[in-house]
């Protein structure tokens, strides 16, 4: 958004936090920030807001603009079918006009008399715009220095939290597959050292921002749960979901949330497409195992693929962000004719 010629006020990852117990050690940062967009907003004195994804920050502003007689759109719908149910009531007060991205989100939202909408999700078209014009394998190796064995990938996500708890398991995986060579996705906002301090003296290589081009050229990949593994499964690289948090945070989610999986792969085809290794089933001994099952020659790679290809259907293929602006703006021009 930056990019296409927005003002930046704050920067999301400031607020990048996840599970109940981090939240809650940091509720005094999150109210000032708060606040603080409160106010931003009021200067401003905007005709339309439109919230984006994260729910626990964007329904308390949505309950100010309600209050303040400020429309608002929302992009990327709260995860009410996963849990809290109850903010249904919510949404259908303060939300103008609500865009979800995944098919299974309409019927829910319709069950419960609040109409939303739905283009296809935008993922699939960032996705495959990514893998195709990423590094060919001789200029991923040349670029990057690598050696001229197969790849496996590590994504380990986004979060300081969730990269010290599970990178240093993945790390200690490369230490079974000399026939390969390890490389993981870094994120420009973690410090590189922080990485480093955790692979030690392994021979993984770090690189930052070139998602794509490590996944398009990768056997398999050992993913942190969030949006990464979509991504995986549009860019077909067989995977591994893993995900460890604090025993509290994990404790609390499993009286709280009701779904029967945690990966967006799963969720959207309501079966176990991915195996999902979540705190103690994160080990060594199941993460081994998985990943030879996902490797070429393995029993499950052919089945996970083809997997692929039926969910990629699902998520209605190209153009959805175009579709979602086109209808907001016809929407916002509907609005000031009438008026």
């Amino acid at each position: 958004m930056e990019n296409a010629g927005s003002r930046l006020l704050m920067h999301y990852r400031e607020l990048a936090i996840m599970g109940f117990w981090e939240v809650i050690t940091r509720i005094g940062k999150i109210l000032h920030k708060l606040n603080l967009c409160k106010e931003q907003i009021s200067d401003f004195s905007p005709d339309l807001v439109i919230l984006i994804d994260y729910p626990g920050f964007n329904l308390r502003i949505a309950r100010y603009l309600y209050e303040k007689e400020i429309s608002a759109y929302y992009y990327i719908s709260p995860k009410v079918w996963a849990w809290k149910k109850s903010r249904i009531k919510k949404i259908r007060q303060y939300i103008n006009r609500m865009y979800v991205i995944f098919p299974f989100e309409q019927a829910f939202f319709e069950e419960h008399d609040f109409v939303v909408h739905y283009f296809g999700n935008p993922l699939v078209e960032v996705v495959e715009e990514g893998i195709s014009s990423a590094d060919g394998q001789k200029e991923f190796i040349s670029r990057y220095q690598l050696e001229d064995k197969p790849v496996i990938s590590l994504l380990p996500g986004s979060r300081m939290q969730e990269i010290k708890k599970i990178l240093p398991l993945m790390a200690r995986v490369s230490d079974f597959y000399p026939d390969y060579q390890f490389v993981m996705a870094g994120i420009s906002t973690i410090d590189r050292h922080v990485y480093e301090n955790i692979i030690q003296d392994r021979d993984i290589k770090l690189i930052f921002n070139d998602t794509y081009s490590i996944l398009a050229n990768s056997q398999a990949a050992l993913v942190t749960s969030g949006t990464a593994t979509l991504e995986t499964a549009i860019a077909g690289i067989p995977q591994v979901v893993c995900y460890k948090t604090s025993i509290l945070s994990y404790l609390i989610a499993r009286r709280l949330v009701n779904i029967r999986f945690i990966s967006l792969v799963n969720l959207i085809m309501d079966k176990e497409i991915v195996r999902e290794l979540v705190q103690d089933n994160m080990n060594e001994k199941e993460i081994l195992g998985e990943l030879n099952s996902l490797l070429p020659g393995g029993w499950k790679r052919e089945i996970m693929l083809g997997n692929y290809r039926e969910l990629k259907k699902m998520l209605s293929g190209r153009g959805a962000s175009s579709r979602i602006a086109v209808d907001m703006y016809h929407s916002l021009k509907l609005v000031s004719d009438v008026n």
